[in-house]
This record gives structure tokens, sequence and C-alpha cells, in this order.
């Protein structure tokens, strides 16, 4: 049996943030391995990146995710009680409620609300000398979800729900006032969904059969009991956030449409293009950094031996940067995705494996249509200039962004 490398510091804790998203690849580089062993906040935890890791990592008899997230982002990110810290057979009935809301229809239906935002903030911003589109993008996206999720929401309210939801992933991966305010805004953000679940047990409250919000607040679990009214919050909340989240893919693909202008071309003229660039968009620029589990039991993988009740992290970044799965992966080329052979475990930037079973996003396709959605939008329907500003991207802050949040002025809708 095999040795795990073991990363030379006393704890990691503190170049993990220094590194941020390149902390486990740094590793692996250095010790020639595609796996390590380290301590973070002094505890024993192993991590590894690649297709073979992620297969492992997916594997729900050998990896459970109670107890793994750490309280800080359960605290702000995910929330307590919610469906990313279940197992076995509690979170595939709970995934369910996800999926179910992932239809063709439903998918259509929230796209078609997210485009009518994009044109309404068009006309807007028209007006405006410039617009940060990470903010601009947040807010429609708001908007369009709380209209298809049966979540009324005030035009009063829409700033306040919109920079709450967006404090909770920014301030996933920090420390100190970013923290504060994404706590904070998760707490008014699950009083308030609570406060609508309460409502519509109550009928005071009338929404669609076919909402997300009707879906949670009337879900019973197998023993025919509803659902406790702030885990329906909870996981009502990691509807909204998420899609929320799809802003920074936005940010991201605005930015790669600006540094790779040949791509407007050829967005224009091939219809097929946009799911090529939105993969790519989704490979090269920083999202989630790595996905966190614990082993359920001792076991052996490639010659290691992993203890049970171990933490162990899968870099979800580096794994789509990883040299022995992709050409020149620093390089931005969605030709790339001409040839892929589709593979759920060597392309993770919204986790791995099946979307019923694992712990892989249910809003992945979302995600994607929106993207391709709002490309479109960009390259056809809108024209923008974008002035001197600072587009670097720091991998050490997590999640990253490009510095500005990617400004754009002199917008003009275009008569389609």
């Amino acid at each position: 049996m095999g040795a795990i490398p073991r990363d030379r510091a006393i704890d990691s804790t503190l170049a993990l943030a220094t590194e941020g998203y390149c902390f486990i690849s740094n590793r692996c580089d250095r010790y020639q391995s595609e796996i390590f062993q380290t301590r973070l906040l002094f505890e024993k935890t192993i991590c590894f990146r690649g297709e073979a890791a992620a297969k492992v990592f997916y594997d729900t008899e050998k990896f459970s995710r109670q107890n793994a997230a750490p309280k800080r982002v359960q605290k702000t990110l995910l929330g307590e009680g919610g469906v990313q810290g279940l197992d076995g057979e509690t979170h595939r009935q709970r995934k369910q409620i996800f999926m179910s809301l992932m239809t063709p229809e439903h998918m259509a239906a929230l796209t078609e609300l997210t485009r009518q935002q994009w044109q309404a903030a068009a006309t807007d911003w028209q007006k405006e000398d410039q617009v940060v589109l990470l903010y601009g993008a947040q807010t429609l996206l708001c908007q369009a979800v709380c209209a298809w999720a049966g979540v009324p929401l005030a035009a009063a309210a829409v700033n306040q729900r919109t920079q709450d939801l967006a404090a909770m992933i920014d301030g996933s991966g920090g420390v100190g006032p970013r923290h504060w305010r994404a706590r904070l805004g998760r707490q008014r953000s699950e009083q308030w969904l609570e406060s609508i679940l309460a409502k519509i047990r109550t009928h005071t409250l009338d929404v669609p059969e076919n909402s997300a919000a009707y879906a949670f607040a009337w879900h019973r679990n197998a023993a025919g009991e509803l659902l406790d009214q702030k885990v329906a919050a909870v996981d009502l909340l990691n509807v909204l956030r998420p899609t929320v989240a799809i802003a920074r893919y936005i940010t991201f693909a605005a930015l790669a449409l600006h540094k790779y202008p040949q791509c407007q071309q050829a967005l224009r003229q091939e219809p097929d293009y946009a799911k090529l660039f939105t993969q790519e968009v989704r490979r090269f620029y920083p999202f989630f950094p790595f996905a966190s589990a614990r082993t359920r039991q001792a076991f052996d993988w490639q010659d290691y031996h992993f203890p049970q009740g171990v933490k162990v992290l899968l870099d979800l970044y580096g794994t789509n940067h990883d040299p022995h799965l992709w050409s020149e992966p620093e390089a931005f080329q969605p030709d790339r995705f001409r040839q892929w052979p589709e593979n759920s475990f060597s392309f993770i930037p919204q986790g791995g494996g099946d979307h019923y079973i694992n712990h892989r996003c249910a809003g992945e396709w979302i995600t994607i249509r929106i993207l391709e959605m709002s490309l479109d939008f960009l390259v056809n329907s809108v024209t923008y200039a974008v002035p001197n500003q600072n587009l670097s991207i720091n991998l050490s802050r997590m999640p990253a962004l490009p510095k500005s949040g990617f400004v754009i002025s002199r917008v003009q809708p275009l008569d389609n």
C-alpha cells in the first residue's frame, strides 16, 4: 500500500486562503501526484483531482456529505438542513423536488422570463452612463427566478433581495465583513421565504401548483410529514440563490467576448457555437473551487488507504484545468468541445456524476440554457462599449471575479 504524499506545512489553512483555486493543483504539481494529504483548520484532509478522483468521490457507498461542508459555508452559501448535506434515500427524495423543476417546459419558462428581464434591463441601461454587468445580471436573474418560482417580489424589495442573495454567494469564501454580510443576507432571506411558505400553507397566498414555492411548501417525506418550514425555506433558497449565481458566469462570458472578439463572429454565424462557447466559459473560468465530503468507511483506492471519517476535497477547478485531461488547459478554446465525449467526471464545474443520484448541481441544465440565451442577447440584441477598467481575476479570492465586475457603457438595444 502506497503512502499518500504529505504536505510539509503543519497546517495549510493560510496557504489555502492565499492560493485559493490553485491550492490543490499547486501541491499536486509539487508532489507529482494527483493526491496528497494536509491539515486544514488542524483537521487531516485528503485532497485530489482528476477524472479517477471524481469517479470515486461521487461513489455514494464510499463518501458522505453529512458534516462535510465547513460551518461557515453552511451559514452563508448552503444553509443548514438543506439538500447538499443529505445522503442516501433522504437525499434522493429531496433532490427529486429540484429535478422535477428541470423539465424542458419549466426550463424554457425560466429562460423566457430571463430574456424578458434582459430586454427591460437593456432599455433602462441606455439611460445610464455606465453599468456593472455583474450587478445588472444579478438583479434581472433575481426578478426572473422569483417570478418563475412563485415567490412574490415587490418592486421596492428587488434591490435588497438581490443584494442578500448575491452576498451569500460572494461571502461564502470570505472572512470579516464579507462573511458577515453573507450571514445577514442568509438570515433575512430565510425569514422572507419562511413567511411566504407559511402563507402558502395557511392558504393566504395562492401560487401555481407547478412552481418551486408550491413544491417545497407541500412536499411530504416518506412518513407523510411536511418539511420543517425552515428547512423548506433553505431548499427554496437553493433554487433562487444558484440562479442569481449564474450572473457570475454571464460576467465571465462577457469578459471572454471582449478578450476573444473572433468568437463573436462565430456566435453570429454558427448556431451551435453558443454551446461550445458556454461549455468553455464553464471550464475555463473559476466558479466553485472544490467539493467536500467525508469517507463513510475505510477503503483502498489506487493503492492508497482512506480512513473512515476523513475529510476529502475534490479539486473542481483543478480537474477542469488538468493537463492530463485537457490540451492546453490555460487557453480559452471553445472548439475543444466539438469532439468532446460527454464525461460527467472530467468536466465538473458544478459537480460530477448523475444529477438525480449524486451531489451534482440540480440547476446545471438551467445554467447552460440561461447562459446560452444571455450570450445570444449580448451578441445579437444589444450593443455596448467596454471602457478601460481592471479586468484582472484574482484566483486567491474565492469566489473569483473580474475586479471591476465588468463595466459596460453606451448600451443600445437593437431592433431585431
